[in-house]
């Protein structure tokens, strides 16, 4: 099978994508620079799948540096691109460190795959692109709004610069992947979401809180127009969400797709609040959870879930995991041994 470049490939996504990609055939390798995820996560893939995935901790807004991955491997035939500084609210303080990351990573990767012929490349979109929707839930046709933070609105440019490039170099396939909020861990709890994103997310947050590496969780805004006042969103299992990119990847190699750029949906098509995800998590462990009720964040979008139909109809793609078990695997993978990473 082709070599596969996963960027980002020792963040939570990305590494998780990479177990399932080896798991499926594929020959892999990673580039990730490491400012916000743990190399160590190499060492539970390894455990998991037998196999040792080099990375290049190359910063890809360098396009020099990007070229040498290519040099180094003239054999990649396709490209998922998770490398980005993912934050919502940190993007709402930082907004130029995560235009010049998230948008130049993605320029120079187009840039390399023009020169070296990399024809196949799926790029790691989000649920963001669609700001606060009109109604939900949301399809592919769904018309984007305002992004909610200069995060989204870099998901957003992401796909934009994706669908002009497309128009003029015909035998590039690419896919955006819009996906909704992943959460959880793999099964073996060798590898899940990193300490550097602990806090950021609600799940984490909820898992840290339970073990007392937080003093309290904050539910942020109980006033919304929602069915308990707290936001909702459609959580998915990083390893669902993992095997939609290896599915992704195989339809654009099998050249089964009728354009070369499209997009699609990841979701459960089930709306979560954050007080129903606390009550799941307090349901499944038997913890009860420290928490309490606080002011509404900036940044946030009320209430988004996804309509995932074209991914089953198109990729053969259908989720297998529910809230239950993301809280299951996330709380294992919170009280791993320590030796573990």
């Amino acid at each position: 099978m082709a070599k596969i470049l996963v960027t980002g490939g020792c963040g939570y996504i990305g590494s998780h994508t990479l177990v399932d990609l080896i798991d499926n055939g594929f020959d892999v390798i990673s580039a990730d620079n490491n400012i916000n995820s743990d190399p160590s996560v190499l060492k539970g893939i390894a455990a998991i799948t037998g196999k040792t995935v080099k990375n290049y901790a190359v910063d890809l807004a360098d396009l020099a540096a990007t070229k040498e991955i290519f040099s180094a491997n003239p054999d990649i035939g396709g490209i998922i691109h998770f490398a980005a500084r993912k934050s919502v609210a940190e993007s709402v303080n930082e907004p130029l460190a995560y235009f010049r990351n998230n948008v130049n990573s993605l320029l120079n990767l187009l840039e390399c795959m023009k020169e070296f012929k990399v024809n196949n490349f799926i790029f790691s979109s989000s649920c963001t692109v669609y700001g606060n929707p009109d109604a939900i839930p949301v399809t592919e046709e769904t018309p984007f709004k305002p992004a909610e933070s200069p995060y989204g609105r870099t998901k957003q440019m992401g796909e934009h610069i994706l669908e002009d490039f497309s128009k003029t170099h015909q035998h590039i396939n690419s896919i955006s992947l819009r996906y909704f909020n992943p959460a959880g861990a793999h099964e073996s709890a060798l590898i899940g979401e990193s300490s550097f994103n602990k806090g950021w997310f609600l799940v984490p947050a909820i898992t840290e809180t339970a073990i007392g590496k937080r003093e309290q969780l904050t539910v942020n805004g109980t006033d919304y127009d929602t069915k308990d006042g707290s936001c909702i969103r459609d959580y998915i299992h990083v390893m669902d969400l993992a095997n939609a990119h290896t599915k992704a990847l195989q339809y654009l190699i099998e050249q089964t797709q009728t354009k070369n750029y499209d997009v699609f949906n990841l979701g459960i098509g089930q709306g979560v609040s954050v007080l129903e995800a606390i009550h799941a998590f307090e349901k499944v462990t038997k913890v009860s959870l420290n928490y309490k009720l606080g002011e509404r964040r900036s940044g946030d979008v009320i209430a988004i879930y996804a309509n995932s139909e074209k991914a089953e109809r198109l990729l053969g793609w259908k989720p297998s995991r529910q809230i239950e078990e993301i809280m299951a695997t996330a709380w294992a993978w919170e009280n791993r041994p320590k030796a573990v990473g």
